[in-house]
């Protein structure tokens, strides 16, 4: 039974991930440059972090969604980045079955939570724009807390499905995954056996966690807008436009990349343009993320300043 790959034949307990050069010279120049979008990935979204929890003016909802944001973004990118840096200068290049089953399943636990993250987002966008006299009465913080661990709980049973089905497909050689971490698609090419039913079964999950979100996404905002253009003052409609353009900013760079991963056969594989295009997904967004809404915002400014002791400052 393939369920159970590992009795009766030569199983693979460890693979290679191949990164992106096997030049010394290269992979000491990615490190650099890597080393610097992961800590200031970490630093960036750990200000956010710290300025919501600091900052009384931020205890809002949507400033809480963010903070929810930001420690998605330093979980994601510290569940490849930190390997891939060791990697890049060590000789060897392997990790354990359990260890590439457990990068699997947190990868996508906390990219699936993220996904969900953005329709809840949305949500307080539209209720924001919408419904402004009962916003706080819609958005309470029961339904706040309920709605950000409901993300992280979604990711948690969703990433199993998608995880058991990959790992428990028979892997008895080649071992060398062509890629700079266990990522669904690359590992299950290296099954040797037929994966179409299992690409199948990743394809609706896929579906469920990645189109579902967008057209959540796409409704809400399709409300927002009606509601933006019927506000009769130039400025409040731009306000509200604001608002809602960080978000989509980064929705943008998160759904493109991942719907061209994961919602398309195993026959369009290429290592190479997946693992430039996994980046977007996977690093560019936690560096972008506090970048777009920091700089965007002037409650995050008047905060930075608050908690450096600099006084305010007219933005």
């Amino acid at each position: 039974m393939w369920m159970f790959p590992r009795q009766n034949q030569s199983w693979v307990s460890e693979f290679i991930l191949i990164g992106f050069s096997s030049d010394p010279t290269t992979n000491s120049i990615l490190f650099i440059v890597f080393l610097l979008i992961y800590l200031n990935s970490v630093l960036g979204n750990g200000l956010i972090i710290m300025l919501v929890c600091l900052d009384t003016q931020l205890h809002t909802p949507m400033y809480f969604f963010l903070c929810t944001l930001s420690l998605l973004d330093m979980s994601y990118v510290t569940t490849t980045m930190p390997q891939m840096l060791v990697h890049l200068l060590a000789h060897s290049q392997t990790i354990s079955f359990a260890g590439c089953w457990l990068q699997m399943y947190m990868f996508s636990a906390l990219g699936i939570a993220e996904s969900i993250l953005f329709v809840v987002m949305a949500y307080d966008r539209y209720v924001a724009i919408c419904y402004p006299l009962r916003y706080t009465v819609i958005l309470n913080w029961g339904l706040c807390i309920r709605l950000a661990a409901g993300t992280w709980i979604c990711g948690s049973f969703s990433s199993l499905l998608h995880t058991f089905f990959t790992m428990s497909l028979p892997y008895c050689g080649p071992k060398r995954v062509d890629h700079y971490f266990c990522e669904g698609p690359s590992v299950r090419s290296l099954a040797c056996m037929d994966t179409h039913l299992i690409e199948m079964v990743d394809l609706v999950l896929s579906v469920f966690v990645v189109v579902t979100p967008i057209s959540l996404i796409v409704a809400s905002y399709i409300h927002i807008t009606k509601a933006i253009l019927k506000i009769k003052s130039t400025q409040a409609r731009c306000k509200a436009f604001s608002t809602c353009a960080s978000h989509l900013t980064v929705v943008t760079f998160f759904y493109i990349p991942a719907i061209y991963i994961y919602i398309r056969p195993n026959s369009s594989y290429s290592p190479e343009r997946d693992k430039q295009i996994s980046l977007f997904y996977n690093v560019f967004t936690a560096l972008l993320n506090p970048v777009v809404y920091s700089l965007r915002n002037k409650d995050i400014k008047r905060a930075f300043l608050k908690v450096m002791g600099l006084g305010r400052m007219d933005w």
